[in-house]
């Protein structure tokens, strides 16, 4: 039977990451130093999150598109990626700067990954500290002027950097350069795809001593070499007791809500699964045409619901301040 489900998050440790996301969860791994990402709702291959709530608990992602199909994603979801869950939803926490990288679209990636491309938004989160991100070149680029900016380091400096607060977002589609700064924290919503192409990661070294490794000619290959008109940094003004739709793009929709008393959505418009993550407070989730026992779910700071397809009539009701990105596919 479908209700609404709550995941528990895939935890990694990161030579970058930090010690804020880390306190969301009571399952960090002992030996972990910090807690670079959490993917709080993922149908990648090995790294699947498994249902937490109800008589489902312990199945994958996977799993429940395999058994109920069209009903928990929609008929055009599932018409155009099957069995595959179209998206993945991650935290990430960075004390330290990432690598300056790009992703390739979908037609380079299933040719030569056997995967779908990266097409990416990040919503910002609170930090204490100031924060920034580099999206896209500050001037048209070319090979020996990359060549030469990765050479003696300087590849940053023809990258456009934002100061960043909360709640701004940043649309990053496939083949547009960028990284996040240290002090950064993100909610992020992308496609279903775990491709990065690093072309400069300041010379750090990984847990086995080397040199992280770059796949600069393939990054070559899938990058942008002109600034990008789509990917700059907007801030957004939350509406209260609504939705404000924060990006739309053909791999998904996201929206903004911010429920200061309890609202109702109502998704029999759309063809598609809903999926929430909570970016601040907490909540209770509820599906009032739902016949299952385990109709309203909890949920808190990083963590992630996701509202099948066949369920139509929802209430949000905020325990304090609270606010969620909603996010649906529209095919």
């Amino acid at each position: 039977m479908l209700y609404p489900f709550k995941f528990t998050p895939q935890l990694f440790h990161k030579l970058w990451g930090g010690h804020t996301i880390e306190k969301w969860y009571n399952h960090v791994p002992a030996d972990y130093e910090n807690v670079g990402e959490a993917w709080v709702m993922s149908d990648v291959e090995k790294y699947p999150t498994e249902v937490a709530n109800g008589p489902h608990t312990g199945d994958s992602l996977q799993d429940l598109i395999e058994v109920y199909m069209d009903e928990l994603v929609g008929e055009k979801v599932y018409e155009v990626f099957g069995n595959q869950f179209p998206l993945l939803l991650k935290f990430i926490d960075a004390t330290d700067d990432l690598s300056i990288q790009v992703h390739p679209g979908d037609e380079f990636a299933i040719e030569h990954e056997k995967c779908l491309g990266k097409t990416e938004m990040w919503y910002v989160l609170p930090s204490k500290k100031p924060s920034a991100i580099y999206l896209g070149w500050n001037q048209p680029m070319n090979l020996s002027l990359i060549h030469a900016a990765i050479a003696d380091g300087t590849l940053a400096n023809y990258l456009r950097k934002y100061d960043v607060h909360e709640g701004d977002v940043a649309p990053i589609p496939a083949g547009t350069v960028h990284a996040m700064c240290r002090d950064t924290i993100v909610a992020e919503i992308q496609e279903n795809s775990d491709i990065t192409y690093r072309l400069y990661d300041y010379n750090r070294v990984g847990n086995d001593g080397k040199k992280r490794p770059l796949k600069l000619d393939k990054a070559l290959k899938v990058m942008d070499f002109q600034p990008s008109k789509q990917a700059t940094v907007t801030r957004t003004a939350p509406r209260i007791n609504g939705a404000l739709n924060i990006q739309k793009n053909q791999y998904f929709t996201a929206n903004l809500l911010c429920p200061m008393q309890p609202i109702q959505r109502d998704y029999a418009p759309l063809d598609s699964f809903v999926a929430y993550m909570c970016v601040e407070g907490a909540c209770t989730v509820e599906a009032l045409d739902c016949e299952a026992e385990e109709k309203k779910v909890s949920m808190r700071m990083g963590e992630a619901v996701l509202i099948p397809a066949s369920l139509n009539d929802i209430v949000i009701n905020p325990q304090g301040s609270c606010k969620l990105l909603e996010i649906y596919v529209e095919l």
